[in-house]
């Protein structure tokens, strides 16, 4: 059967899934240095959840354009701008109790667009 050229291949069972722009293995991926580290909309967002937190209220940050050690000092710094603990898991920030206001100040002041997200 031959392939039609506008159909490339996505998955192959040699291999397992192909990285779109180089067409090897995602393993032994190319060009995934050139990426950015976090794909999305470029809305950082914030929600507060309770969650599997026993009642207790925390902010998440997700959608920061960032990655490694930079996302890591923004973590860091929004801590210290609230006054309260959190955390880096993953690719989202959290911040013990609802700062919203206080840390989407802080990251529209350093050029992100924000949104708050959720009730």
């Amino acid at each position: 059967m031959a392939k039609k050229p506008s159909q490339r291949l996505v998955y192959s069972t040699d291999g397992g899934r192909l990285c779109p722009q180089c067409h090897r293995p995602v393993a032994d991926c190319v060009c995934g240095k050139d990426r950015p580290a976090v794909t999305g909309d470029g809305i950082v967002r914030l929600q507060r959840e309770t969650k599997g937190r026993g009642g207790k209220a925390v902010t998440v940050v997700t959608g920061v354009p960032l990655a490694g050690k930079e996302l890591k000092a923004l973590a860091k710094l929004l801590k210290q701008k609230c006054g309260v603990g959190g955390a880096l898991k993953g690719e989202n920030i959290e911040i013990q109790g609802d700062q919203r206001n206080a840390i989407k100040a802080e990251l529209e002041k350093r050029g992100f667009t924000v949104k708050i997200a959720g009730g």
